[in-house]
């Protein structure tokens, strides 16, 4: 295969979700002599976006959508030891993570993984994240955007909790905050102040970019 075709067909891959291929044709793409940024700006990211696409239209559903997004990452994976000294060029960082007494994170860790495999740079925390630990590592990393995950009725508190010690840190003008989880809704971002709400994982994508165009 030429690299033309290696890329296309990687780009195919990642639409297929077959992340053995794209670990494949990744090493074939670097064998061949193509940059590791090429690669990834080239045909991984172009396969996600289409993936992405393909879910917003209804033709593929969750399922798939994680399958592109877990084949990506392992492309990602493979070429980011080459990446050490080169400029790769990321939309933003972000910090997330599920707040304490909340120990879900599967829809934290999809939104996680499409951030990443759309160019941002991602720090997740886990799950059961208290709120100094937030403020601690928004101190020492100086993210753009937060993300507060929470999937209970009896933790969603700790969303607005967040929010409230910024505030009293002096931290609320210098980071956006996203929220999401099963309960959350835009009323509840509304009345908290949280500046984006998101329902699913690409939806989730697109705000971040606003916010971080935006600050």
């Amino acid at each position: 295969m030429s690299r033309e075709e290696i890329l296309t067909r990687l780009t195919e891959a990642v639409i297929e979700g077959d992340d053995s291929l794209v670990v494949e044709l990744t090493q074939k793409a670097v064998d061949a002599g193509v940059e590791p940024l090429v690669i990834i700006n080239d045909a991984l990211t172009k396969g996600i976006r289409i993936v992405g696409e393909y879910f917003g239209s209804g033709q593929y559903f969750l399922p798939d959508l994680l399958l592109g997004a877990k084949a990506m990452d392992a492309g990602v994976k493979l070429l980011e030891p080459l990446l050490v000294g080169t400029s790769r060029e990321f939309h933003g960082r972000v910090l997330m993570g599920t707040v304490q007494g909340d120990l879900h994170e599967i829809g934290k860790n999809i939104v996680g993984m499409m951030l990443k495999t759309s160019g941002f740079e991602v720090v997740d925390l886990g799950v059961d994240v208290p709120a100094g630990k937030f403020i601690e590592k928004i101190k020492e990393l100086k993210p753009n955007v937060i993300g507060i995950s929470a999937l209970l009725t009896t933790t969603i508190g700790r969303q607005k909790e967040i929010i409230e010690v910024l505030t009293e840190e002096g931290l609320r003008d210098q980071v956006k905050v996203m929220i999401g989880g099963a309960p959350i809704n835009q009323a509840w971002a509304d009345k908290i102040g949280a500046d984006g709400y998101a329902e699913d994982a690409i939806t989730a994508v697109e705000i971040c970019k606003k916010l971080v165009a935006a600050s």
